[in-house]
């Protein structure tokens, strides 16, 4: 009996020792939309004089979970095209979402 304790004591540490060393499949992040999209816009060309840049940015996330801008309702066109060709098809790590869902996050762009 105890021959066949010692080996069997080897197999299940070696087991043990291959399942911790193995890869972790990436998970969703627990770092909300918003927080995504900030860090997305964090760096930009813009130079705020005066005045903040203001934007509402309406969009939805399709099936590959990557956001589809819809609207962007702002009075300045170079910060619409900005937030437009930063943020379409960008690929957003979620937990839990709602393919169609309409979502919009205000954007202020500040001194």
């Amino acid at each position: 009996m105890k021959k066949f304790n010692a080996p069997l004591l080897v197999v299940t540490l070696l087991f043990a020792g291959t399942m911790l060393a193995s890869d972790v499949p990436e998970r969703p992040s627990t770092k909300s939309l918003s927080a995504q999209i900030g860090s997305l816009l964090y760096e930009n060309p813009f130079v705020v004089t005066g005045r903040d840049l203001i934007a509402d940015v309406k969009f939805t996330i399709n099936e590959n979970r990557e956001i589809v801008i819809l609207t962007v309702q702002t009075s300045d066109p170079i910060l619409a095209n900005f937030l437009k060709s930063r943020l379409n098809y960008t690929k957003v790590l979620l937990k839990d979402f709602k393919e169609g869902r309409f979502y919009t996050v205000p954007v202020r762009i500040t001194a």
